[in-house]
């Protein structure tokens, strides 16, 4: 992901809102209502269609509490991108949100890309590497954008804490910790037709993996994207902790990188009591650096010789570095938290529109982010299968 900012828009377009249209995300889901969200914060769009449900009555219940008329509430995805085509440049959609489990986020990638529009979409990208890897294709020939929305590389402090590494306030980086502990799957939710559990726990619709493909590859792409470098190698164990659940629902790895650091990864959704408590580690010869996203304000730097520092998000604050001020909105002691996080996703995807990018928007995770996801969680499920546990993981993204 580039660190540079697309040029910012006229006020001509400022004033237009994007339109867009999203799949999924009815009622009873939580994952759309986060994205509507945090795409209206910043006034940068509008929601003007949606294909919510396949449940024909959920779909219009959806559609009319968020006041869309219902010639613009779709039966499918399919219904939705030919009508919203025939309609005038002026007045379709231009972006198509995906909030549906990952076995569909490829085909509808896929079918939205060939019909022109751009795509921001839920992780993980998809449930293979190799339909990854075409949709890599059919973007790179295409002339939209790809969004992907791994939210916590939206905190200003995580921003921080990369052009820190980056700077060199560490030293060679030695050390990687990273965690996302949860424990809303400690009982078996699935069996008790809990919506989200029943999706998540299902291969058919998760794909091969559960936890890690969940919440690992949050923890994989948030330690890439602050180090900036690519974990190649790891030794992982996947663990199943619910009588008859099919997916794995807690597991961790060691892993190497290209510059010779070495890690562990550890995510679990079985920690009882935990709640959303991803934590980022990181230590080099001369220091090192801690983030938590659930007080995700504040980047904790230890250095070796010296007192330990607590930098604070916030606009005004001397210290942070440009791209961190970039994705502040209040001062110092007004906390901004996964919506903002989010939202800043969206900022810069709204920009990157705006300024006629292609591919993957400037600031925000695209193909190659999807790719790198993959390409992880196959090696994970690999290594966990495998007696022979330390494996490679392939160079794509």
């Amino acid at each position: 992901m580039s660190q540079q900012r697309a040029e910012q828009p006229t006020a001509q377009q400022q004033v237009t809102p994007i339109r867009y249209g999203m799949v999924g995300g009815g009622e009873g889901a939580f994952i759309g209502a986060v994205h509507r969200h945090a795409a209206a914060l910043d006034g940068h769009y509008q929601l003007v269609c949606g294909a919510f449900s396949r449940d024909e009555a959920n779909n219009r219940r959806t559609a009319a509490a968020l006041s869309l008329p219902s010639s613009r509430c779709y039966a499918n995805v399919e219904q939705m991108l030919s009508s919203e085509a025939a309609l005038p440049v002026n007045e379709r959609m231009q972006v198509v949100v995906i909030v549906t489990p990952n076995h569909s986020h490829v085909p509808m990638s896929l079918a939205a890309i060939a019909a022109g529009f751009h795509v921001f979409c839920e992780k993980p990208a998809g449930v293979s590497l190799a339909e990854t890897q075409q949709l890599a294709t059919a973007l790179a020939a295409s002339s939209v954008l790809y969004g992907l929305a791994h939210t916590y590389l939206g905190y200003p402090m995580v921003w921080q804490a990369r052009e820190m590494v980056a700077s060199g306030a560490l030293g060679q980086l030695r050390k990687i910790f990273v965690e996302y502990p949860q424990g809303w799957l400690t009982e078996d939710l699935e069996a008790s037709a809990n919506k989200q559990a029943s999706w998540r726990t299902d291969p058919v619709q998760a794909g091969p993996s559960g936890c890690m493909a969940d919440i690992g590859t949050h923890a994989f792409g948030l330690a890439e994207f602050i180090s900036q470098q690519r974990i190649v190698s790891l030794c992982a164990e996947l663990s199943s902790h619910i009588e008859g659940r099919r997916l794995d629902d807690d597991g961790a790895a060691l892993f190497k990188t290209n510059q010779g650091a070495s890690g562990v990864l550890m995510a679990s959704q079985v920690c009882a009591g935990e709640e959303n408590a991803l934590k980022i580690r990181l230590y080099g010869t001369k220091g090192g650096l801690e983030w938590q996203q659930m007080s995700p304000d504040s980047l904790v730097f230890r250095p070796q010789s010296g007192p330990i520092q607590v930098y604070r998000a916030g606009r005004g604050q001397a210290a942070l570095s440009t791209q961190a001020l970039q994705r502040c909105r209040l001062p110092s002691g007004h906390p901004e938290g996964y919506l903002e996080a989010m939202a800043n996703l969206y900022q810069e995807f709204a920009r990157a529109i705006r300024a006629g990018e292609t591919g993957t928007a400037t600031g925000v995770p695209g193909i190659s982010a999807g790719l790198r996801g993959l390409a992880f969680i196959e090696t994970v499920t690999a290594s966990a299968a495998s007696s022979e546990k330390w494996l490679s993981i392939a160079d794509v993204g």
